[in-house]
């Protein structure tokens, strides 16, 4: 099966990027309730529907819900794509369709994803609010688990860039959690399952993007959302969209999260989680924050008369601008710069630092300068 072809046949088109809205994806909606399979199930914060999407008649049940943090998106896409081939006339979706039932809710937070950020209108992180149920979209998505009583579970999120796949220099474009039941970290028969579907997708990763696979960290907290539904004995996936190169609009990282989502079906339906792969899971090396968007070795700077070199790190804050997600890169870090990683490096090999302020670099000032007088950096990049 040519995983990457189906994504190019099945790729919504209407929607990229980092932005997406309830109005980004009402129109797809729309299109996919051909037979009434959309429902409002809940209403956030500001009274904006949450709505869920359920296609198939198979026995194996498996909730997704995306957007739980208003500011990750890439899922959100990805599960389109998915929805998409479901939705074609293929052997592989009527398969799917017979094997599985499938419940999605792909935006639990429409409120948080207006605003673009992480929290819902009250501030609160959903993924925290698992235990309180404090808030609207929590008790959405409990209500929904508890009525649809699946079999498995997919959580899904986005990373943020500092993160590698250890310390091999590699970003973590996908990550996967088998989220703990208990403080122990014990392994029991619903938590082997999920591990067991974790190794068997990220063997067919591995084929796509090798060593760009990472495992999020399993500390307990029943708090999450994850580790809530795996304590109530349901294999529960988390799914952490993280980095490619070059591509900060999520749109390559996207595709892996297609094929990600479609290899674990595969994977289901072939019942090829009965084979403990406990150790294949760890072998997937740890996330680790190593990694920083921009970074500037060797330069010089002239603090007080004296002439030093040093090194300095900037970081892309996503900031919502008339509508718009804009990166501007913001100075974080000065100095020891060893065992980091840039997405961008450069090595200005002693050339003198100046900017328009006083002349050396600050935490949190925008990451325009120049070296030499003679090479610019707009935007922490420099300027064709």
């Amino acid at each position: 099966m040519d995983l990457e072809q189906l994504f190019s046949q099945y790729k919504e088109q209407s929607i990229e990027g980092r932005y997406i809205t309830l109005d980004s994806i009402l129109p797809l909606l729309k299109k996919i309730n051909t037979n009434n399979q959309v429902e409002i199930i809940g209403k956030s914060v500001l009274e904006n529907p949450i709505y869920k999407y359920q296609i198939g008649i198979g026995k194996i049940k498996i909730l997704l819900w995306s957007q739980m943090h208003g500011n990750e998106s890439t899922t959100t896409k990805a599960l389109f794509d998915f929805i998409n081939l479901l939705n074609g006339d293929s052997e592989l979706a009527k398969k799917l369709l017979t094997t599985f039932t499938f419940c999605c809710i792909p935006m639990l937070n429409p409120d948080g994803a207006k605003l673009y950020t992480r929290e819902n209108a009250n501030k609160v992180d959903l993924n925290r609010d698992s235990q309180n149920l404090s808030q609207p979209e929590s008790r959405v998505l409990r209500e929904a688990f508890e009525k649809f009583e699946p079999d498995y579970c997919y959580n899904l999120h986005d990373q943020r860039t500092i993160f590698g796949v250890g310390s091999t220099g590699k970003p973590a474009t996908l990550s996967f959690l088998a989220p703990a039941y208990n403080e122990a970290r014990e392994i029991n028969e619903s938590r082997l399952k999920a591990i067991n579907l974790i190794a068997g997708i990220n063997e067919v990763l591995q084929q796509y993007i090798p060593g760009q696979v990472g495992r999020f960290d399993d500390a307990f907290n029943i708090n999450c959302i994850g580790d809530t539904f795996q304590s109530l004995g349901v294999p529960t996936v988390l799914f952490e969209a993280g980095h490619f190169p070059n591509d900060y609009l999520r749109e390559k990282t996207r595709k892996y999260v297609f094929i990600s989502l479609v290899s674990s079906f595969n994977i289901l339906n072939e019942n090829d989680i009965v084979v403990n792969k406990f150790n294949n899971y760890l072998s997937i090396s740890q996330n680790k924050a190593v990694f920083y968007d921009l970074m500037y070795k060797n330069i010089k700077i002239n603090y007080d008369g004296i002439k030093i070199i040093t090194n300095f790190a900037a970081q892309y804050k996503e900031e919502l601008i008339e509508g718009k997600i804009c990166f501007n890169a913001y100075i974080v870090r000065i100095s020891d710069l060893d065992n980091y990683f840039g997405h961008f490096e450069y090595d200005a090999k002693g050339a003198l630092y100046q900017d328009d302020y006083d002349n050396f670099p600050k935490l949190d000032q925008k990451a325009d300068f120049y070296l030499d007088n003679n090479v610019k950096f707009v935007n922490g990049l420099i300027e064709k």
